[in-house]
């Protein structure tokens, strides 16, 4: 082990909220001050301390991430289960259950370590997942013997027991594991952005001649302005007009500065960079270190892909969607554009269509009709609903969309939801418009 995995070993044990000295921990462990600095540094990439400027570095709790699977644990607290063995297990993670409703044998083929089967009183079947590196979850409130769970407390795999029956137990982890499959579907900035070693940026010690060199190099007009490491300032095209070549770039950069985090979502990049009217963001971590930059080109390539993925998982507004239905024909009286027949899941308990839904159809018809007759990619903004009769659950509805008001940063869309060719419901909503070249 290096001196510096020794050192952030060290981090590792310190409670949550204590303060870092360099020197300190230098000589605590006998170490340089340089050796215990790039250990911190490295510390922070991981996740497990944060540098507050002028304040000192911190030992935090390490940060989770959406794209890691549910826990063992995680799976005690959805099903109010009790863990009777192999509590040191716990903290690990599964990436699939098997349901134990078949012959030991048949059930071989399908045993994978980190998974979990779902089982009653069958201990001949418990003892042989553990011995296969599965973790037991017993149903019907029953309990084990003591066999299986020194068994499990020597493998240090989990053995859970619930109250619920099989079905409702699969059906509680199953869905979990579906609402952690959408939120992995959710790009971020961390999935797109470019690296600070594979772009371009310049030092407040450079000059108007060196953004200019810059500029030809890369085709770019707007740089981000670091200091060691740290994000100091941006300096665009605009801001070296009509100045020397010799003037540095600490003079003209801007300092009122507009940054994201690896975690913000590729929507909300999109929202910043339309209002602030900007090509380019820069990426930064807790301490304002520069990690890259994010272009509008990376958000409309993240957009892109995300429509030509297929959906792995659909989540409640696809299957929504899922029933609306283009209008071929127009009618003469009413322009529609689309239908959809109301569904028991689109009620509420008096029986008529929920307002959430309502909002998910106007939604829907706005992101469509933009899409189909100008080709641009948009994010909703603002919608004013107005629901004049009751839309009940069999009801076929009709969908009229009209785009009354379009620009390059807003489209402004009036959509009508007539139920038996009567107005039903009347919405205005404001698109923000995402060009893409």
């Amino acid at each position: 082990m290096s001196k510096i995995d020794n050192v952030i070993q060290y981090i590792e044990t310190l409670p949550i909220g204590e303060k870092i000295s360099v020197r300190t921990v230098a000589r605590k462990m006998n170490l340089s001050e340089g050796t215990v600095y790039r250990a911190i540094k490295q510390a922070e990439t991981v996740g497990i301390v944060t540098t507050i400027e002028r304040v000192g570095t911190f030992r935090i709790e390490k940060k989770k991430t959406v794209a890691e699977m549910l826990t063992y644990e995680e799976i005690v607290r959805i099903i109010d289960g009790e863990v009777l063995g192999g509590h040191e297990g716990l903290h690990e993670h599964l990436n699939k259950f098997i349901i134990g409703a078949m012959t030991e044998d048949a059930m071989l083929k399908y045993m994978d370590e980190h998974s979990l089967i779902i089982v009653g009183n069958r201990e001949s079947v418990q003892e042989l997942a553990l011995n296969h590196r599965l973790a037991v979850l017993i149903t019907g409130g029953f309990k084990t013997s003591q066999k299986i769970i020194q068994l499990a407390n020597d493998l240090k795999l989990p053995v859970i027991s619930c109250e619920h029956d099989t079905f409702t137990v699969a059906t509680l982890i199953n869905r979990s594991i579906t609402n952690q499959e959408i939120k992995k579907e959710i790009l971020t900035v961390n999935d797109v952005y470019t690296p600070l070693s594979s772009t371009y940026y310049l030092e407040p010690k450079n000059s108007i001649a060196d953004f200019q060199n810059l500029a030809e190099q890369s085709g770019l007009s707007r740089f981000p302005v670091q200091n060691q490491g740290r994000l100091v300032g941006v300096v665009t095209a605009k801001d070296i007009l009509g100045r020397e070549r010799s003037t540095s770039i600490e003079k003209i950069m801007s300092k009122k500065l507009v940054t994201v985090s690896k975690q913000s979502s590729v929507a909300s990049v999109s929202y910043k960079m339309v209002w602030e009217d900007i090509e380019m963001i820069p990426v930064i971590e807790d301490n304002f270190q520069l990690a890259g930059v994010i272009s509008r080109q990376d958000v409309m390539k993240a957009m892109q892909m995300i429509q030509q993925q297929p959906q792995i998982n659909n989540t409640f507004e696809d299957e929504i969607m899922m029933n609306v239905s283009e209008v071929v024909a127009a009618n003469p009286e009413h322009n529609y554009d689309y239908e959809v027949e109301i569904q028991p899941r689109m009620i509420n308990n008096a029986g008529t269509i929920s307002y959430g839904i309502l909002c998910e159809l106007v939604t829907y018809a706005a992101h469509k009709k933009i899409k189909e007759q100008w080709g641009f990619s948009n994010l909703i903004e603002k919608i004013d609903l107005s629901y004049f009769s009751h839309i009940q659950i069999g009801n076929a509805v009709q969908i009229a969309v009209d785009i009354f008001n379009m620009n390059r940063r807003q489209a402004l869309v009036q959509i009508d939801l007539y139920n038996q060719n009567t107005l039903a419901a009347k919405a205005i909503v404001a698109c923000q418009i995402i060009e893409g070249e």
